[in-house]
């Protein structure tokens, strides 16, 4: 791990860390390398390119300013974690709620979590048509984050109905997916959502950009559609 690389990425965020905040990253990669023997958490093994493209991608997020100490995030997709927990462990003072659709890659999330003291990290099991609604989770979050392979409608109808009025729906895309936001349009409007802006993550090595829509109205009572349908028929 080029910890002087990842150090000075902190530092061009405004990211503060200690030595403990290190431990834990470095802890939580080499526990998922780990358990990636036995679960299929994700397709990267090299140490520096899992900095790269899982912690440093995760946090680019913290250019836009919307995480703040003391609100609440959810993670739609977390997969292995991401971006949830590295972003839980730069931010320390704000709650994340990480989902996935499988269960035994939220009980690695929660044991390692539990083992390197990540103690603003919840993990939910259950699909997102589902959470959404669930009112335990909809319209309740501050912020969504979602790095999740969804098409932009999709992933919409996952998300907004999570995020309450004034709030945000930030999706990692790569630059590529201008199309994509073109044709969501419409979505966002059904699902509540205002103006979609398109900021670049400014990462030398990967072609992403954050797709940021502000939640403005609340979702309609219909929405989410029923497990399946946002994916076979997007809005």
């Amino acid at each position: 791990m080029k910890k002087l690389n990842f150090k000075e990425q902190l530092k061009s965020l405004y990211l503060p860390y200690d030595d403990n905040t290190l431990r834990r990253f470095e802890f939580y990669m080499k526990g998922v390398l780990d358990w990636n023997k036995k679960i299929n958490l994700t397709a990267i093994t090299d140490e520096d390119e899992f900095v790269e493209k899982h912690y440093i991608d995760s946090l680019k997020i913290a250019k836009l300013g919307l995480i703040k100490p003391g609100c609440k995030v959810i993670d739609i997709g977390t997969g292995g974690g991401f971006p949830g927990v590295p972003l839980a462990i730069a931010y320390p003072k704000t709650e994340f709620v990480l989902v996935d659709s499988l269960k035994k890659r939220l009980k690695v999330i929660d044991e390692l979590c539990g083992n390197v003291g990540i103690n603003n990290v919840s993990t939910v099991h259950g699909r997102a048509e589902d959470l959404g609604r669930n009112f335990e989770y909809r319209e309740n979050f501050d912020c969504c984050v979602s790095r999740a392979v969804a098409n932009l409608s999709t992933l919409c109808e996952y998300c907004l109905p999570m995020v309450k009025q004034g709030g945000y729906f930030i999706a990692y895309k790569t630059d590529a997916a201008k199309v994509e936001i073109k044709n969501a349009e419409k979505a966002v409007r059904i699902l509540g959502g205002g103006d979609v802006e398109i900021i670049s993550s400014d990462h030398e090595d990967i072609d992403h950009c954050f797709v940021k829509i502000k939640k403005v109205k609340i979702t309609p009572n219909v929405y989410p559609r029923k497990p399946g349908t946002p994916s076979k028929q997007p809005l």
